[in-house]
């Protein structure tokens, strides 16, 4: 029989997330996190899910390498090891692909150098993820290693919202367009809200708002990307945890000849120090919301920017769109967060958009409905699943015969 397994790696900086997925019916059979590579404080937290066995160790994990050589010494304790001729393939999360890379592409070293050539549109990203495929390459180079690109989703935009108002030689040449980011969860849960209507996607509008510390907003129409809210870098848009969002770049130029500050300083201030966090000190919304119950100006204040600037890009991608057919709320606050989406609709009801207070309630872990029954607009949560989507990806990529060893 074929190998139908899929290890799928997102290789941060200083850590790695990876899970191990069957393709026959996509289930998890081990997942896990590397965290703190590269101090002495680094820890692997392994669960493996065909036994619910939790482990987890503590100690000094000098790179990537040893992180990996970890990753597959655990994996092997529970048979499910890297060596498996089981194993399909490798999945590799790659936040930025330019305009290069529209879909999941085999690693090759000329797929390696174009990824290492977009470094300086994604300095905090691409050089980790490059990282971690090189280190898996390593390990099995009889495998074959796929690229699953967070802005591939996103090149479906037309040029006319991709562009930027500048001179068009100069953004040529800098590689300077809108490419968005958070694709594979865009893709994922703009297909799976249209499972939840019982319509094919190329049948639905769909706006997604993925929201968690890193916040995107995007507008599908019929299964494309047409609009989102990422620009060159993650940094443009909605309000995040520690980003700003959208900004008058004024403000950096301000902020240099004003304000004294370099250049790696308002780096710094606009990517860890503003958003949530620069506005009231905290970017858990968790946290936020107790301080507002407990009359925290501050923190309402926060709320409201946030929101604001949310319910802002609900109207733009309405207009965008023209016919919206549902709004998917998903990540971390999107899904758990009632008050956030009950507070983005609201006023909104013109546009056919509401909620039901007793269903939005209502937490759990499948795609479901918060609107009322009569609602024009179907307002629904639908949880993420990039894992499952790069491992889909990578599968069926593999499965056409394309890579190492088919």
């Amino acid at each position: 029989m074929s190998p139908t397994r899929v290890l799928v790696l997102n290789s941060g900086s200083s850590s790695v997330k990876y899970q191990l997925l069957d393709m026959r019916d996509g289930s998890r059979l081990a997942v896990g996190l590397v965290e703190r590579i590269g101090e002495q404080t680094s820890r692997i937290k392994h669960t493996a899910l065909t036994t619910g066995d939790t482990r987890e160790q503590n100690g000094p994990i000098a790179d990537h390498q040893a992180a990996l050589k970890a990753v597959a010494d655990e994996l092997g304790r529970d048979g499910l090891g890297v060596d498996s001729p089981e194993l399909a393939a490798i999945g590799h999360r790659v936040v930025h692909g330019g305009m290069f890379f529209t879909e999941p592409t085999v690693i090759d070293d000329a797929v390696l150098t174009e990824i290492e050539r977009l470094i300086p549109v994604a300095p905090l990203h691409n050089p980790a993820n490059l990282t971690g495929i090189r280190t898996a390459m390593a390990l099995r180079p009889d495998l074959p290693q796929v690229a699953v690109f967070d802005t591939a989703f996103h090149t479906t935009m037309p040029e006319h919202a991709a562009r930027y108002a500048i001179d068009t030689k100069i953004a040529d040449r800098h590689r300077i367009r809108r490419y968005g980011f958070h694709g594979t969860s865009h893709a994922y849960v703009s297909r799976a809200t249209a499972k939840l209507l019982g319509k094919a996607p190329e049948d639905v509008n769909v706006i997604v708002l993925h929201l968690g510390n890193g916040a995107s907003a995007s507008a599908v129409r019929g299964g494309k990307c047409v609009d989102t809210s990422m620009g060159l870098t993650p940094l443009e848009g909605l309000v995040m945890g520690t980003r700003s969002g959208d900004l008058d770049p004024a403000v950096i130029f301000h902020l240099q000849r004003v304000g004294g500050m370099s250049m790696d300083e308002i780096d710094t201030l606009l990517n860890k120090r503003s958003g949530l966090f620069g506005l009231c000190g905290d970017n858990d919304m968790r946290e936020i919301g107790r301080r507002i119950d407990e009359g925290d100006e501050e923190a309402r204040l926060a709320f409201d920017i946030y929101i604001h600037r949310l319910r802002k890009y609900i109207g733009a991608y309405y207009a965008v769109l023209g016919r919206v057919d549902a709004i998917a709320f998903t990540a971390g606050v999107g899904e758990n967060a009632a008050a956030v989406r009950e507070a983005a609709v609201a006023g909104l009801e013109g546009l056919g958009l509401a909620v039901d207070g007793d269903l939005n309630a209502v937490r759990g872990d499948q795609p479901r409905l918060i609107s009322p029954a009569s609602a024009r607009v179907a307002v629904a949560v639908v949880p993420t699943d990039e894992e499952l989507e790069i491992a889909t990806q990578t599968y069926a990529l593999v499965g056409k015969g394309t890579g190492k060893g088919n």
